[in-house]
């Protein structure tokens, strides 16, 4: 791992000095303390929409903004939620695009679900190939259009003479909690120790071939495909 510091008041190459991180997994922005965030998700909407109606025309921001009347800083602003609109910033976006003013709003109240579950209240359920001493604790299930998400605390308290090896569309991702194990994956066998983590392939056949220092606490969340829905 690589750590990069930065001392305060000091510039580097290539590290930008701004409030907005981007990546192509979304964005990351510094929140007043006071400013509900109900306010943050109608600023990320009004963003997602006016990009997508940028590109939609197959302008650039500079072109855009002389074609809507604001500044290009203004409407790159607006672009990655780092300002608030005014009234009168609305209406020239809504001009501009030739939209109405709701549609640059749209998706803003779109129910975002997540799913919160207090210790040791997570439902105990009963996984193919489960025995005595291997328990499996439902700490969630995030389903939507597009995903289906499994998070799964798993404590095995006995040895056995077999273990289970599971296959599964999508990809799963375990988190070494406590105790130790040798899991396998595929022709691959790993010694999982606590803060180790490892990503696989869920159609390799994989699980604990060895468990080496009970009890073994781990996490398991399963990202499944589309066409596992």
């Amino acid at each position: 791992m690589c750590l990069l510091t930065v001392d305060a008041g000091r510039h580097y190459p290539g590290v930008v000095d701004e409030p907005l991180i981007r990546n192509q997994s979304g964005t990351a922005r510094e929140r007043p303390v006071d400013q509900p965030v109900e306010e943050l998700e109608l600023e990320a909407a009004i963003a997602r929409n006016v990009r997508r109606l940028r590109q939609q025309e197959g302008l650039s921001v500079g072109d855009m903004a002389a074609k809507v009347g604001i500044s290009k800083a203004m409407l790159s602003k607006i672009e990655n939620a780092q300002t608030s609109c005014s009234l009168s910033t609305l209406a020239r976006l809504s001009h501009g695009f030739d939209v109405s003013v709701t549609s640059l709003f749209r998706g803003a109240d779109l129910e975002r679900s997540a799913v919160f579950v207090k210790a040791n209240e997570g439902s105990q359920i009963i996984r193919e190939g489960s025995r005595e001493g291997h328990e499996y604790e439902l700490l969630g299930s995030l389903r939507g259009e597009h995903k289906r998400l499994e998070c799964l605390l798993v404590t095995l308290t006995e040895k056995s003479v077999t273990q289970p090896l599971f296959q599964h569309p999508g990809t799963e991702f375990i988190y070494m909690l406590e105790g130790s194990m040798d899991y396998a994956h595929s022709r691959s066998v790993y010694r999982m120790r606590p803060g180790d983590a490892l990503q696989l392939d869920g159609e390799g056949a994989h699980g604990p071939v060895e468990l080496v220092e009970l009890p073994c606490r781990f996490l398991s969340v399963i990202a499944f495909p589309d066409s596992a829905i």
